[in-house]
């Protein structure tokens, strides 16, 4: 379908008319290049066939020389103004919604401030759900935005909300330490939706946390082993160790914190999955299936709600990290990285040697076209996943070397990459530019955004520092960083006061732009009185005496005068 611009229209019917019409060339030429310069976009109609142009100027053209100005003048005026009054918001609005669809989230914003027609379908349109769905994922929205969020807000608004939280990571602030663990502390995981952190480690427990008070909730008895993998979610609470269970919690219902982990085990609630033999390392939860990696080199994957394993994909090395999404999960095995088809239970792709020593930990943005991984030797790399059926492909987008130890651990929020490293420090990376939407990316080949992406490819934005020992686990949500190392304590990096702050000098600058548009009125009406056109004529004036202008200079120079 194509569109063709007025302008381009017109301007060639223009030269049509010059070329029969020599005589009248320059005026009809003055004539279109003032309807050109003085015109809006304006799509005109579609599958226009110049023949027909041609045929209809030639029927409109006059035999006579002298009224050929006035005639032409005449039809071509009507033509402007029967398509100049079509516009974009003639169009069907089902057609329009198909070309807005095709807009990323900063041009569709642009496009809403056109008009108050394109104002209305540009907000109520339903790719503003999957934009925030393509970020955030749809499990956190909207209840995790924070308070005073009703339930009447669209997307546009959702979407708005969360890309301003988004821009706090680079602000003030707060430091929180949760004393609970008597050992280091080997994982942290951060259930937004409920705003508990589950923490485990050495002591060989759980602890449930209050994510916004900081405050210990309850902490499980003692269950035999390490706890090296912790997952949740709303419904189930999964914790592995080197016994090579899976121990279970059911959500309870009516609980405020969901799980009832202190109590003694309870058949109802509390149950254990056993096929590993060997330690478990990873966890992770949808909403059917629970995945899970051991040192016995398998990654097994679980049914929710039978309880029985159905998949069981098989290693060359001991299995260090997994993340799932949709039928496929990425697991990591000493130095590979592995891609599998769940479904089949087919190898779609490996990445070969993706660092200098093992591969230590993963992590995946919600689509599941980006993948990072980190390494013993301190580099984090950034690789692009497209699939073909049951087949993989992988390429290398980015590679940053923040740390000077082994990257442990990895947390993904749009657009913010968190690493956690042996040398006691966090790396924040902003991805914002690396990451592209499918729509963009189907019209382009994988050399080309390999290439586009690496020549964007920028710096940490920010580290943080504090720590004098090694971080194990690490993870990001709501405003907050969490992490725990060989400490045994908790740190929570808390960006809620650059959050206010940057709220603050949001309202402040809208109330600055308010008052300058109110000045700006004011302007306006007063030189369209005339009254600063009369004062700028008064204080031009000669003194008819001295002949010089009057003001504060010539009375200074009077005064240097007296005075000498």
């Amino acid at each position: 379908m194509a569109f063709e611009c007025q302008v381009s229209t017109e301007f060639s019917k223009t030269l049509i008319d010059s070329l029969d019409n020599p005589l009248g060339q320059l005026a009809e030429s003055n004539h279109y290049h003032s309807q050109i310069e003085a015109e809006n976009f304006v799509i005109s109609e579609l599958g226009s066939d110049s023949n027909a142009v041609k045929q209809k100027i030639a029927i409109s053209k006059p035999t006579s020389v002298v009224n050929s100005k006035k005639t032409n003048s005449d039809s071509c005026s009507s033509k402007q103004f029967s398509s100049s009054d079509r516009s974009i918001t003639d169009l069907p609005p089902a057609l329009i919604s198909e070309i807005l669809n095709c807009l990323d989230p900063k041009e569709l914003g642009i496009v809403s401030c056109a008009s108050t027609y394109l104002c209305r379908l540009a907000s109520e349109h339903h790719v503003w759900k999957d934009f925030y769905c393509e970020r955030w994922g749809l499990s956190t929205a909207p209840t995790p935005l924070g308070s005073g969020l009703s339930d009447d807000k669209s997307w546009k608004e959702y979407f708005v909300e969360r890309e301003f939280r988004s821009k706090t990571f680079m602000g003030r602030y707060s430091i929180e330490v949760l004393y609970g663990h008597t050992e280091p502390v080997r994982t942290v995981f951060l259930l937004v939706s409920a705003k508990l952190i589950f923490t485990s480690g050495y002591d060989q427990t759980v602890k449930m946390w209050n994510m916004e008070e900081g405050l210990l909730i309850a902490s499980s008895r003692s269950l035999g082993c390490t706890i090296r993998a912790v997952a949740a979610d709303t419904k189930l609470l999964v914790a592995g160790g080197t016994d090579g269970f899976i121990h279970c919690w059911r959500a309870v219902e009516g609980s405020p914190h969901l799980f009832d982990i202190r109590g003694p085990q309870e058949q109802n609630t509390e149950f254990r999955l056993w096929e590993h033999q060997g330690p478990v390392t990873s966890l992770a939860l949808d909403l059917t299936r629970i995945y899970s990696g051991s040192w016995d080199m398998t990654v097994r994957v679980w049914d929710r709600f039978s309880l029985k394993c159905v998949k069981v994909l098989s290693h060359s090395d001991w299995v260090g990290g997994l993340v799932p999404h949709d039928t496929t999960v990425a697991s990591t095995a000493g130095s590979d990285v592995y891609v599998w088809d769940t479904s089949s239970g087919k190898l779609m792709t490996i990445i070969h040697n993706a660092h200098v020593g093992k591969t230590c930990s993963l992590a995946r943005n919600h689509t599941g076209d980006f993948l990072f991984t980190g390494g013993e030797d301190g580099a984090i790399h950034m690789y692009e996943i497209t699939s073909h059926g049951v087949e993989a492909n992988e390429f290398l987008v980015a590679t940053w070397i923040p740390h000077s130890g082994p990257v442990h651990s990895l947390a993904f929020e749009f657009p913010w990459l968190v690493s956690a490293s042996s040398d006691g420090k966090l790396s924040l990376i902003d991805v914002r530019k690396l990451l592209k939407t499918r729509k963009r990316a189907s019209g382009m080949s994988a050399s080309c955004v390999k290439d586009a992406h690496q020549s964007s490819v920028e710096p940490p934005q920010r580290m943080l520092h504090g720590f004098a020992k090694n971080l194990l686990s690490v993870d990001i949500g709501a405003d907050r960083i969490v992490c725990g190392g060989e400490e045994g304590v908790v740190r929570i990096w808390n960006f809620t006061q650059a959050l206010e702050i940057e709220r603050k000098a949001h309202a402040l600058r809208g109330i600055r732009l308010e008052n300058r548009m109110r000045r700006r009125r004011l302007h306006l009406e007063n030189s369209s009185k005339g009254g600063r056109t009369d004062q700028c004529s008064v204080a031009a004036k000669k003194n008819p005496v001295t002949g010089d202008r009057s003001g504060w200079h010539s009375k200074r120079a009077a005064s240097g005068k007296l005075k000498a």
